[in-house]
């Protein structure tokens, strides 16, 4: 990240960013980062937060020195999915799960459900609707 870009703790930053082919273009632009494009930053804060809070260590030489912090985000879910969604997804509904991800999903394919387990019954509907499978009540 260019130096003028670094905010007051940052010596050092680096963002993160994901292709994302509907947009044709890295990261999703967020008017809260004022334009900037990621998924995720790092931020070297060498001292700088370390002298305000009085965070120390002892060397082995017993001095004490002002220990240097590492700020950093979290990575901005939402925007990952849509990138992987964007990447992956196929024509058929299905999404294809990369191979670094397959491990942890323990599938190479997401399909579509072909039915959905879960419905909100609201309090002004007339009857409970039927689950598939189950026969008609007479």
């Amino acid at each position: 990240m260019p130096t003028q870009e670094l905010g007051l703790p940052a010596y050092r930053k680096f963002d993160i960013e994901a292709w994302m082919p509907g947009r044709g273009r890295f990261g999703e632009v967020s008017p809260l980062t004022g334009g900037a494009l990621r998924v995720t930053s790092a931020s070297n804060c060498t001292d700088f937060q370390s002298r305000r809070l009085h965070i120390m260590f002892q060397t082995e030489a017993g001095e004490l020195q002002f220990a240097h912090t590492v700020n950093a985000t979290a990575c901005a879910v939402p925007r990952l999915l849509i990138a992987l969604l964007e990447s992956y997804q196929q024509k058929d509904g299905s999404v294809l799960v990369p191979p670094a991800l397959q491990p942890y999903l323990g599938t190479e394919r997401i399909t579509t459900p072909t039915h959905v387990p879960l419905q909100y019954i609201g309090p002004n509907q007339p009857q409970k609707p039927r689950l598939p499978g189950q026969p008609a009540s007479s």
